[in-house]
This record gives structure tokens, sequence and C-alpha cells, in this order.
């Protein structure tokens, strides 16, 4: 029988999956358990080495001679310090060493308990990968889990040959072996440029319902990209900067009554973040999803928790290769297509979410849009993006500090007009950027001044009545009227529909100076105008 601490079954199964076959073994009682796990596997060979100093090195010499990854199990504390030597020796030969060490919990490192002492990422630069697993309790951790296992393993083989550490923290009891058998547990493949177009064939009819799904790219990205593979669903959103993929994906998600029709049986990743949080969501609640990401340095990135594969090239060369070997019939892209182009765009009152439907409506097509984060950036994603226009934003970590100082040093190296939509958090989190030497007079600023962080009104769950709302939205009744005018921009204030129409046309006009328009709102109704329409695409 195997122990019953999940993250040890995890490792082992994915050291069997991983073709891992020699383990050495150093005595102690914390790595115990996982010792039982290797010799209860008949799959593994282990041999016993008291010396901690010797059983690494001893590791390594069977990994040369083999020129596949062996593992070293030591107990924790100074038992993994000893290992040092050889993880060095490991790293400049460039052997595929696999430390794996046990632990005490966290909470009781430097409290005085035995054998205790700071062990994830104790050996720095001389491994390859260094992952902490999780104690786990949940299914979410049991993910997580494998996913930092396979990206240790992956990475000692991965391109160059080196070591990886994986310390696994225990806590008691240590001892129970109530598991019969080890878990199907998923590992993730790494394919390089080469072996694409025959793994491509070797699957090219295990999926109906393909769905490819591009994120944050910039315009000159996509420029590299052929036209997509006919049949297969394409969608993206206004940070994709893609023409002629399919948008409104997540609105169609809040519209469709039956969101099986829109489910996929396999997803294809490239470029950066998305931003629709119900499409992440949808993805991850679809059972037996498989997920291929395109990532040209092999990053494993799960966002869904179903990644199996991870292309090692440019999204232009897997496109090219997956258009020449695939043939899908096309059923589930026109489906995709039906919902999404079937959802009415917004037909607001005066709000916020009027304001960013007239900006869209009057970008001209040789413009560069600015998003900021947090309300700009998800009303903007509700209409269409005029054609040639190049859409930039934040959005590595999604914070609302620093989107006024990027589009201005954006707009300092580009001739277009940029126009930047923001919202009033992020403008006054980020105002002396107004002052920057170097604004020019290709600059548009679109402030949504609705008084505080209106978004989190549509967080569903989240209280924001009295006082503790006022501090969660930081309500405001500030203006930049006059901070803006002293540093001589040509300042607009929009409180209607008939002054937001004057003022969305004077931003497409040229000026010698910057523009600066202002547009007050109220925050409970830019929140009543989105739930009206998404109450009315519903229906």
């Amino acid at each position: 029988m195997y122990s019953d601490k999940r993250n040890i079954l995890q490792l082992v199964a994915l050291l069997k999956r991983y073709g891992v076959r020699k383990v050495v073994c150093a005595p102690g009682s914390r790595n115990a358990p996982i010792i039982g796990a290797f010799v209860e596997c008949e799959d593994f060979e282990c041999t016993s080495v008291a010396d901690e100093r010797s059983a690494g090195f001893m590791a390594m010499g069977m990994a040369l001679k083999t020129g596949r990854p062996v593992a070293v199990c030591v107990t924790s504390g100074s038992a993994l310090l000893n290992l040092h030597p050889a993880v060095a020796e490991a790293y400049y030969q460039q052997v595929p060493l696999v430390v794996i060490s046990a632990d005490r919990p966290a909470a009781w490192i430097g409290q005085m308990d035995g054998q205790t002492l700071p062990q994830s990422d104790v050996f720095g630069t001389l491994v390859k990968k260094s992952v902490n697993l999780p104690e786990v309790h949940t299914d979410e951790d049991e993910w997580y889990c494998n996913r930092l296992v396979n990206e240790a393993l992956s990475e000692s083989t991965r391109h160059s040959k080196g070591p990886v550490h994986i310390n696994v923290p225990l806590s008691e009891p240590l001892f129970q072996y109530t598991t019969a058998e080890l878990p199907d547990v998923r590992m993730i493949s790494h394919i390089p440029t080469e072996a694409i177009k025959y793994f491509l064939y070797a699957h090219q009819t295990s999926f109906k319902r393909p769905l490819i799904i591009v994120g944050q790219m910039s315009a000159t990205e996509v420029q590299k990209l052929t036209d997509m593979p006919e049949g297969i669903a394409v969608v993206s959103e206004l940070l994709g900067n893609m023409p002629h993929a399919v948008r409104g994906i997540d609105a169609a998600l809040n519209a469709c009554s039956n969101s099986d029709e829109l489910r996929p049986d396999l997803v294809i990743t490239c470029g950066g973040h998305v931003v629709s949080k119900r499409l992440k969501s949808f993805l991850r609640d679809t059972k037996g999803l498989t997920h291929w990401h395109i990532s040209p340095t092999g990053e494993v990135v799960d966002l869904f928790r179903a990644l199996r594969v991870v292309f090692e090239t440019t999204p232009k060369v897997f496109f090219e290769q997956l258009k020449e070997v695939w043939n899908v019939d096309g059923d589930y892209a026109s489906e995709v297509r039906h919902h999404c182009m079937n959802v009415p765009t917004p037909t607001p009152e005066y709000s916020s979410l009027l304001a960013v439907k007239e900006l869209m409506n009057l970008l001209p097509s040789w413009s560069v849009l600015h998003l900021a984060n947090s309300s700009a950036i998800r009303l903007a994603e509700l209409f269409p993006n005029p054609n040639g226009v190049e859409v930039c934003a934040n959005r590595g970590v999604n914070g609302i500090e620093g989107s006024l100082s990027t589009a201005i040093g954006y707009a300092a190296c580009d001739d277009r007009l940029n126009v930047l939509l923001i919202g009033d958090l992020s403008f006054f989190y980020d105002m002396n950027a107004l002052r920057n030497e170097g604004v020019r007079n290709n600059l548009r600023v679109v402030l949504l001044n609705n008084g505080g962080g209106a978004i989190f009104r549509n967080v569903q769950g989240m209280d924001v009545a009295g006082e503790s709302g006022r501090l969660v939205t930081a309500v405001h009744a500030t203006s930049a009227e006059a901070w803006a005018r002293s540093l001589n921009f040509a300042y607009f204030k929009v409180t209607d529909k008939e002054s937001l129409r004057s003022a969305m046309v004077e931003m497409t006009c040229p000026y010698d100076r910057p523009v600066f328009i202002e547009v007050f709102t109220n925050a409970e109704t830019d929140a009543e105008e989105l739930k009206r329409y998404y109450e009315q695409i519903k229906k």
C-alpha cells in the first residue's frame, strides 16, 4: 500500500510517467513515506546509501551512464545540504539529477523543531528548476502539485540537461499507508518545432470541437501570422489585435442559454493574457478539456487546469503546420461565430458605457487605443474594434498603476493619434505623469470619472454599501480639470450626451497641444446600465 499523502502520490506517479527508474535513497523518517512509495512500485530500482554526499554523486554517476534522469531522495534538514557538491557538479556537467527532499511543514521552520531549515530554493542558481510542493487538501492543491512536478521533471531534460529540486513538505502522521495504487496523473509534454507536424498528424482525428484563443499580442506580432486554419474557431479580444478573429466571446457566454453549445474539446492558446473571467471559468469547468499552449520558451501556462502539451515554437510556425495537416468540418466554428456575432452591442443611456461606445465609434483607423485596467478594458471589450486600430494595455499583472505613464511613453515614440481610456482611480494614481517631459500633441486622455471604483459594484457578492463600501471603492469628488489645464492640455468637460458627442469629435481633430476629456458620470448609473445590458442579451 502507498502513503495517503497526495503530494507523494503525484510525485511518484509522475516520476514513473517521465521514465525515471533508478532511485538512490538516503535514510530518514521524514522521507520514509516517499521511499515506501518507491519500494511499493515495481517500476523503480532503489539503492540505499547512508551518506547523502555519496548518495548524490552515486545518483549522478547512474545518470551519466544511462543518460536518463535519476532521483536521489533524502530526509529533511542538513541531509539536503550534503547534496550541494553533487548538485553543483551535475549542473556544470549537465546531468539530469532529480533531488527529492522531504520537509517539515512551513509553520515549523525556524521554530527550534528538529531537522528544520529553509529548504526550498536552497540550491539557488545551481539547479534548472526548484519547486516546493503543497500539502494537498483540495482538488486545486492537487492540480497545483501536479503542475509543479511536471515543470520540474520536464526541465531536467528539456534543451540542456541538468539537476532539479523537488521539496516535499509532509505533516504528521507520516506512516498511514492506505492507498492501493498510484493515481492516473496528467503529464505535460513539450513538443519541439521539428516534431510538431508528426504530433499533429497523430492527433488530427482526435478532436471535433477545437477552439483557438489568441491572447494579448502586439500588432507587430500579429502581422507575422498567416491566415488561421479553416474550419477551426478562432476567438480573441481587443488586446489580441486580430482583425479576422471572432470577438465577443465573453458576452456570448453570458447570453447563451445553453453554454454547452460553445464547449470545445480542445483549446489551443497563444499570446499573452485573456481578460474575460467568464471565459476562463467556463473552460476550467469544461469536463475532459485538452489544452495545448504555444510558447517559444516552453513556459508552462496552465490557465484552464487542462494543459497537456506545450509547443516550443512561434505561433506563425505552429499555425502554418496546423493548416497544412488538419482538416476540420467547421460545424463547431460556425456555432461559435453564430453565437458571438448575434450578441447585440450595448445601447446605453448617458453613462461610462455610452462614453466608451462613442469613443469606439469615432476612433480613426490611424490611431492607437490604450486601455487602463478594471472598468476601461472591460467596457471597451463590449464594442467592435475599428479596423486598423492597434490596442495596448498593461495586462502583465493587470494593475491600475502606470497606465497613463505607459501610454505617454508609447505616444512619445509613435506619430499616430494615441488615445488612452482610463478610469478615475487609475488616473489619479498616476496623475503626475501628465507633467513628464516628452508629452506630445498626439496624446488624447479620456478619463471616466464616476467618483470611485465603480467596477466593484459589478463583483458578485461584494457589498459596496455603507462605510466599508466607501473605503473599498475609494469614493471621491475630485476633478482633473485644474491639473490638466495647468499643464496646457486642451480640456473638455463632459456631463451629458451633447457634450460627450462634441468632445469625442474634438478628440480626432489636430491640436497644437495634447487633449484631455473628462467624462463625469454616476457610479450607480454606470453599474445599472451594465446590468441592464447583460439582462437584455439573456432574453
